[in-house]
């Protein structure tokens, strides 16, 4: 069973639909995004998510402190980093929060990207959320266990998983028609990724 992530979860239906789907993660967005969320929002929700399923919170060269304070509340469950994030950060942020890291490695990579402490990468064709998918064949081998992102729909999602064999899939405008999450999508989505 490949596990899955429905990200940029906005609403009270996305949450309901998710646990609905039985996802094993949900993305909330705090960097700058058309799906980002306040953190006032994001602990309101938090409260509705079926305790299952594992939150992330997604950050593109936020302040260690402010994931810090995110962190303590409770709101994640695992920190994901999509921006130039090095290794001198992630030993900063590992100093401040215990939390599991999923640092995202963008195609192209440099070699250096191959590299990571994380305990997670995500590997994905380009600025996240912008659903571009890359060749999956370049997807290096990595010591860890990977998520793939990247323009996965329901009608690429099997091909992808069968091509790479991920721990996870991550999905977001996959998930969404007219820029708006729909809960077909999710439960088919979800339904594609446990049955592999």
């Amino acid at each position: 069973m490949t596990k899955i992530k429905l990200c940029g979860m906005q609403r009270e239906a996305h949450i309901e639909w998710a646990n609905e789907a039985g996802c094993d993660y949900i993305g909330f967005v705090f960097a700058p995004s058309r799906r980002q969320i306040s953190r006032t929002v994001a602990t309101d929700l938090r409260k509705r998510v079926n305790a299952a399923i594992a939150v992330v919170g997604v950050f593109v060269d936020e302040p260690v402190e402010s994931i810090s304070r995110i962190a303590e509340e409770g709101i994640i469950d695992l920190i994901q980093l999509h921006g130039r994030e090095d290794e001198a950060y992630l030993r900063t942020l590992r100093s401040v929060c215990s939390l599991p890291i999923i640092k995202a490695v963008c195609y192209p990579h440099t070699t250096e990207s191959t590299f990571s402490t994380a305990d997670y990468i995500l590997l994905d064709g380009a600025k996240g959320g912008s659903g571009k998918v890359f060749d999956w064949r370049q997807a290096s081998s990595y010591d860890k266990p990977i998520f793939l992102a990247g323009g996965l729909h329901a009608g690429n999602l099997e091909n992808a998983i069968r091509t790479v064999c991920p721990y996870a899939v991550d999905m977001s405008s996959g998930l969404e028609e007219r820029g708006e999450k729909q809960r077909h999508l999710m439960v088919q989505a979800t339904a594609i990724a446990h049955a592999l």
